[in-house]
């Protein structure tokens, strides 16, 4: 595992701002040389999440999809995120008001630096699959095959934009925010951390967690405890208003490697019932969707950070592309 940093000078972004120096963290997996794959996290993430034995041992691991010996793994924190630049680092609420578009150009600057002129794969969990959307229509070409799992290749709207914009409101209406300027982390956070957990839940998997009242009430304050002492309240601000402008949906025919998504039924954030998935993908060419049902291992939202309940669906798209 190679940890380092790259810093992309005077980065423009979609608004027109510029920042003399962008900062991005990424940790690296085999030797460069080797067939590249891209894999993105998703909001609020980092590359540290795909280290876990749960999702690297199932696909990075030796004779897994991925095998690192076999491939060269590039885990990038998107701006804003992990140990990439991001509002908390000083500038607060002067920090670029950044946009799906901006951190998929980074990557690219990224990739650009790391001397990956072609991708295997692109693989994305939640946003890091909206982003897979993106580089899929913005750099055609550029890969052999994308992945996204737990995303919907539209604009977010419904539901889950009416949860995002109560999150962003309780945090900016909240007087302790005072424009980002805040000495302590605003109350309003809690607020908006607890519709993430209802937003990113799965009923079926928490009543098994938690079968008691006494244990439910008990896994919901750890949950919070934890999550708001890694949060910023800057910070969560604009991972959540990233996505404001995301559509994929006009460009879709302008993708040409093929496409592998995933979601899960029992994912609230995108739940199959709207049957978005079924109306959109067969506008890209070589797109295939699979629907992973809902069962005792899946966990929601989540399941995409599971591989093995899904992994065998990559491995028959890798052998495809041989």
């Amino acid at each position: 595992m190679e940890p380092g940093d790259v810093v992309l000078r005077d980065f423009r972004f979609t608004t027109g701002e510029v920042l003399p120096e962008l900062r991005l963290h990424y940790v690296t997996l085999g030797e460069p040389g080797r067939p590249a794959v891209l894999v993105l996290h998703g909001t609020g993430g980092s590359s540290q999440q795909f280290l876990a034995p749960t999702f690297s041992g199932e696909l990075f691991g030796p004779g897994q999809p991925l095998d690192a010996r076999r491939h060269y793994v590039v885990l990038p924190d998107g701006i804003g995120h992990g140990g990439s630049s991001k509002p908390s680092d000083g500038l607060r609420a002067r920090f670029p008001r950044y946009t799906y578009d901006d951190m998929v150009l980074a990557q690219r600057r990224l990739l650009e630096a790391l001397g990956v002129e072609h991708l295997r794969l692109v693989m994305g969990t939640s946003m890091g699959g909206m982003h897979t959307w993106v580089w899929g229509t913005r750099c055609p070409g550029f890969m052999d095959a994308l992945v996204p799992l737990a995303c919907l290749p539209t604009q977010i709207a419904g539901r889950n934009r009416m949860l995002r914009k109560m999150m962003l409101d309780d945090v900016r209406l909240d007087p302790e925010w005072r424009g980002g300027e805040y000495e302590r982390q605003p109350r309003g956070l809690v607020a908006a951390l607890q519709l993430l957990f209802v937003m990113t839940s799965s009923p079926l998997a928490q009543q098994r967690a938690a079968p008691t009242r006494d244990a439910a009430d008990r896994f919901v304050e750890a949950w919070l405890r934890d999550r708001i002492a890694r949060t910023d309240a800057n910070d969560f601000l604009y991972q959540m208003d990233a996505s404001r402008d995301y559509d994929p949906s006009p460009l879709l025919d302008r993708i040409t490697a093929p496409v592998l998504a995933i979601n899960s039924a029992d994912d609230v954030v995108n739940p199959p019932e709207l049957g978005i998935m079924e109306r959109l993908m067969p506008r890209v060419r070589n797109g295939s969707y699979v629907l992973i049902p809902t069962g005792p291992a899946t966990r929601g939202h989540g399941t995409h950070s599971l591989p093995a309940l899904w992994k065998h669906h990559l491995i028959d798209l890798l052998e495809r592309l041989s």
